[in-house]
């Protein structure tokens, strides 16, 4: 090694942003192993390289003693002092072992070390980008489809989209591009792992802020989200603005801003509901579009019970129970859906008694009206 060695660290340094600091060190401890290798294993040797010209030297660390048993930790006082005439017995001593080929050597190495920091540093500058991006949306081309698993190109590196983070139904090609959702970034031994999401419901947040400046500038506030990927999304949405339709707002002009997501999510239905901290009226909301008449709650239990017109009822439950089920999530309430057919039914049977405040009066009311 020579100039030539320092003058490519300090370019390095310069470009990649790697300490010649850090090389040199993993160098000379890299060039201690290759020494015990090549040399002698049982030598106690230390490795010195120079930050001025990249010349490495061997030094073997040695006892000084009145009579030597083993040349190489030990050395007699007379060989010492032909080094420093001030050492004594008993003193610590270094002494330059550097075998003539050693330059080959070192050169060999400091080449290996150099190649292996560059590809650290720059897994290390991909993974930090990329973990600053966790929980964002992203824009990448499918690669390849191996066993389920979908690799997208994301330029620097590649993410990849696992079997339960994909849509249910939705038809995935090579070279075809879209929009994800980033889950999870890992530190690997092989770089930065990018774990990418289509069926998150952060995907569906993510695109809102896209589409939607209101909601990007924090007018309009998305509470909640619940999420059956590839079917339906229900949204619960509000503002602090009362000049702001927050649904209007998601909405768009002639629906523009919804349509462009619905496409993103290749046809996915897309509920929006003006959130409300009225309990009983946020219950009601979830439930759209199907009209509810009256909500009983138990607060404590978060658990509630809805009436709605026996007409209403296949509406507000929907199809194999997805819009109450999407309710229940969205609210993260517990909710028992009653048509009012079945609900009187219910009452004169006395499958169903009063377990609300105010639904014994309602039951009385409704009886009254018979």
């Amino acid at each position: 090694m020579n100039q030539e060695f320092i003058n490519a660290l300090n370019e390095i340094e310069r470009n990649k942003g790697i300490s010649s600091d850090v090389i040199i060190d993993a160098l000379e401890k890299a060039l201690i192993k290759s020494y015990e290798k090549n040399f002698d294993d049982n030598a106690n040797v230390s490795v010195s390289v120079s930050r001025d010209t990249g010349e490495a030297k061997i030094f073997s660390i040695k006892t000084i003693v009145e009579e030597v048993d083993d040349k190489i930790t030990e050395i007699s006082l007379d060989e010492a002092h032909l080094i420093n005439s001030n050492l004594n017995i008993g003193d610590e001593v270094t002494v330059e072992v550097t075998p003539k080929n050693f330059g080959r050597i070192a050169a060999q190495t400091a080449r290996n070390i150099v190649i292996q920091k560059i590809k650290d540093a720059e897994r290390e500058i991909v993974y930090n980008e990329f973990i600053n991006r966790e929980k964002e949306i992203i824009t990448g081309i499918i690669q390849r489809i191996d066993h389920g698993i979908i690799y997208v190109d994301l330029g620097k590196v590649e993410g990849i989209v696992p079997l339960s983070e994909q849509i249910p139904n939705e038809e995935y090609k090579v070279n075809d591009r879209y929009k994800f959702y980033i889950k999870e970034v890992k530190n690997t031994t092989k770089g930065a792992q990018v774990i990418l999401s289509r069926s998150d419901t952060g995907l569906v947040k993510r695109l809102l802020e896209l589409e939607v400046p209101e909601i990007h500038d924090g007018i309009v506030e998305i509470f909640s989200i619940s999420r059956e990927a590839g079917s339906r999304t229900k949204l619960a949405v509000f503002t602090r603005d009362e000049n702001i339709d927050p649904v209007g707002a998601c909405v768009g002009f002639k629906g523009t801003r919804v349509k462009a997501i619905v496409d993103e999510l290749n046809g996915e239905k897309l509920d929006i509901i003006i959130w409300d901290k009225d309990i009983k009226v946020f219950l009601a909301n979830s439930l759209s579009p199907a009209e509810v008449l009256k909500v009983f709650v138990n607060e404590k239990e978060k658990i509630a019970r809805i009436i709605v017109d026996s007409g209403q009822l296949s509406l507000a439950i929907g199809k194999e129970g997805q819009n109450a089920r999407l309710a229940a999530k969205l609210t993260n309430w517990k909710i028992d859906i009653k048509g009012t057919e079945q609900y009187l039914e219910g009452i004169e049977n006395n499958s169903i008694v009063a377990e609300f405040p105010e639904e014994e009066e309602y039951i009385n009311n409704l009886l009254g009206d018979i």
